[in-house]
This record gives C-alpha cells, structure tokens and sequence, in this order.
C-alpha cells in the first residue's frame, strides 16, 4: 500500500515523494488513518520506524482541511502542540514539520531552553499553527504569558518515557491542565511502564492502540556485532577499523565528554576526521558537527549518549559502542541510529573485561547472545585484570539521576538548549 492510499491530500504526497517515500512504514500505516478520523492514539514505537511522520502528516492536513476555513490559515495561538524531552528531537519534529509542510501555509516554531527567550517571544507574536517545546521552556513562555495554549485542539507527547525519565512529569501535568479539555491526544512511547499508562489513562480518551515495535528490540536490518579487546587497546583499534575497513560515515558513542574529546582528537590527528558531540559543547559548534558529518565532511562524529535519541541522520551505515553504556536500554537507542527506515546498518562494540557484565546485560535486555570476534593484532589479555569503568564527570549515576532545571530540556550529560526559530508559510 502506498501513501496515496491513506488519504493524504496532493500537497503532503508531494512532499513526501520529493523525499523519496514511496510505501509507508508500519507505524504510519496504522497511526496515519487513526489520526486522520481524529481519533486519540496510544503508539509504542522505537526510534527509527517513521514515528515523526506518522504523526506529522496527518496533523498537518487536519490543519489545512479546505472544510475548516478557521484551521487552513496562519494562527496567532498554536493549534498543535508537541511536547518533546530534548532540543535534538525538537528540532528534528519541526524540521519534519517543515519537511512535509512545506507545500502548504503552514508556520511551524521550536522553542526549548539555554537561549535568550526574547526571539521566541518575536516568533510567537508573529503567530504560529503548529509548536514544538520542551516543557520547561514551554512553562517560562507561560509564566511570562508569551504563549497562549486555549487554542490547543492537539497534543503530542512524543517519546514520553524519556520525558518521564527526565523528570518532567510534573510539567507536563501543569501544561495538560492549561490546554482545552476537547482536543485530540496522541501518544508515543518507545516503552509503556506503570507510570506511562497512568499518564496515558488519564489523558486519552478511548485510544486507538498501535504497537509496531516490541520493547527493548532493535530494528531487523541492524547487524550487531561485539569484538573483544583490551581496554588500553581500544583506541588503535578503531583508527584500525577506519583504516582497513574504508568507513566514511560512523557515529560513535563514547562514556564520558572527556573521553569523546579524547577520542575524536586522535581520530583526527591520525587522519579520520572527527568531531565530538556532547553537553559542553556550544549550540554552534554542535549544529556544525551535526551538519559536516550529514554532508560527509567527517568521517567520525564522536558522542556522549546525548545522541541516543533526537538526532535525525539519513542512510546512515555504522554505529561503534567504543564503550557499552551503563543502563542497557541506552545500547537499543544508541544502535537505533542506524537501520532505519528499511535500511541496512552495523553496530560494533568494542567490549573489554570490565565491560563483559554490561554486555550480558545487554543480551539479557534484547534476549539475543552476540557472537564474539577477534581482530587479528588486538587479541585481548587473558590475564587482563578487571577495574570500574569510569562515570561520566559531575554526573549522577543513571538511577538517582537529578530532575533537569525547568526549561533546559537535558539529558543525562547536561546540554544547554537553543532555539531553532525556523519558520515557513
């Protein structure tokens, strides 16, 4: 089945042709006609399986439904109002806003922490149809009574389990209970805990339940694969990996912001260039690393597990584990970047000693044991005595995590936010 099928109009098949769709994902196969009837939706779906414009499309022909006059113009109150945990994936729901919409009159505006909120206040005046906010930074637009939300007719909590991880439940009460009563839900969560359903039984009304994606499970087209090595030998390793292997285009994940400094500076010195992504590093600097690594510009981009979740990169071939995370649902995200959309992927992780028992954490999770491989010349020690590995610097271990500060929409590595501003008719 096609896209023309579930009753898009011209325009939006248009777009999503010009971006070379042509048969719809799982998700959006059954979350696009649910949304269509306006009904409310409860989706568990991992990152990767089309989510974003399962649920873009839809709202985005609602909105310019020649029936309702009211609905087909520029608003100065937001009609649509997306609720997202981190700046990443806020930028990447409204430049699929853009995306989509970009055949239709449509003024789409991301605002999340970090920034001075005085160009949000401008954009906000100027009217807006559909926002995309972090709830901490949604929350100071209201107490400065810059935004009004009494227009809301749809709200999206769009990786709400994350939200919720972050320490965000409280906010997101608060802005529920700003927006209109009678208005469509809809929900999406890569995992429905106790917590999610409690949220959700009390926000949606009769849902229309979507399941395409089993928790904790990694896309089909992914190819996982773990090489042991010595802690020490790690890094000559992956220069290894570059050089005799002809990769072009690989995001790896590193523990620490220091170690994924250290990391992309050898990398580059050696020859591999390379560019670390993590908390500390400007909106700018993170924006053009971002953007030489889509373009290929680099051939490394180096990441702290801010990267886990939000960041949008078309066909991309590999993800390197240079270290295993601490929390094991953290792996499933991270390798999620690649093997997206149908597409072939590889992830490698560079498993030492220390990290066996993360590993076997690991495959308890996915309920899959990994084969092992050696690389000739970086055979690991028997003998290797094992040593903690080390946390992340001034950061709470993952399970006594301290709630963000309202309106920074972090992570756990603490990145400040920025405003997108990016705007079309």
């Amino acid at each position: 089945m096609g896209f023309s099928a579930l009753g898009l109009k011209a325009e939006l098949l248009r777009a999503v042709g010009e971006q070379g769709y042509t048969v719809p994902t799982p998700i959006q196969l059954n979350a696009i006609p649910a949304v269509l009837a306006g009904h409310d939706l409860m989706a568990s779906a991992q990152t990767g399986t089309g989510k974003t414009a399962g649920f873009t499309l839809p709202i985005l022909q609602r909105l310019t439904d020649g029936s309702n006059v009211r609905l087909s113009r520029v608003s100065r109150a937001p009609r649509v109002l997306v609720l997202v945990p981190t700046r990443e994936l806020a930028m990447q729901v409204e430049e699929s806003v853009r995306t989509y919409g970009k055949h239709l009159p449509v003024n789409s505006l991301s605002v999340f922490g970090g920034v001075g909120i005085n160009p949000q206040i401008a954009s906000l005046r100027r009217g807006v149809d559909i926002l995309v906010a972090t709830p901490g930074r949604l929350l100071d637009h209201v107490q400065q009574r810059t935004v009004d939300l009494s227009a809301v007719e749809i709200l999206v909590l769009d990786e709400a389990d994350r939200m919720l991880d972050m320490g965000f439940i409280r906010d997101i009460k608060k802005i529920i209970a700003l927006v209109p009563a009678k208005r469509q839900n809809l929900m999406f969560s890569a995992t429905f805990s106790g917590d999610i359903r409690e949220l959700a039984s009390g926000l949606l009304k009769n849902p229309v339940s979507v399941d395409v994606a089993p928790r904790n499970t990694a896309a089909e087209t992914v190819t996982q694969r773990v090489i042991e090595v010595n802690r020490e030998k790690k890094r000559d390793l992956l220069l290894h990996l570059f050089e005799t292997r002809g990769w072009h285009q690989v995001l790896v994940f590193a523990r620490t912001k220091h170690g994924a400094d250290a990391l992309a500076h050898k990398l580059d010195k050696a020859g591999v260039k390379s560019a670390a992504l993590h908390g500390d590093k400007t909106q700018g600097a993170r924006t053009r690393a971002l953007a030489d690594f889509k373009s290929g510009k680099l051939a490394a981009l180096v990441a702290t597990d801010i990267a886990a979740r939000g960041l949008d990169i078309d066909a991309l071939p590999y993800v390197v584990n240079f270290e295993l995370p601490n929390v094991a649902e953290d792996y499933v995200h991270r390798i999620g970047r690649t093997g997206r959309a149908g597409m072939e992927g590889e992830a490698i992780s560079l498993v030492c000693h220390d990290e066996r028992g993360n590993m076997k954490d690991i495959e308890k999770l996915i309920k899959r044991n990994l084969g092992r491989e050696v690389v000739p010349g970086f055979e690991p020690s028997a003998q290797a005595a094992p040593r903690p590995a080390p946390q992340p610097r001034g950061q709470a271990k993952p399970k006594a995590a301290a709630a963000p500060r309202r309106g920074d929409g972090q992570r756990r590595d603490g990145p400040q936010q920025h405003h997108s501003g990016n705007r079309h008719r």
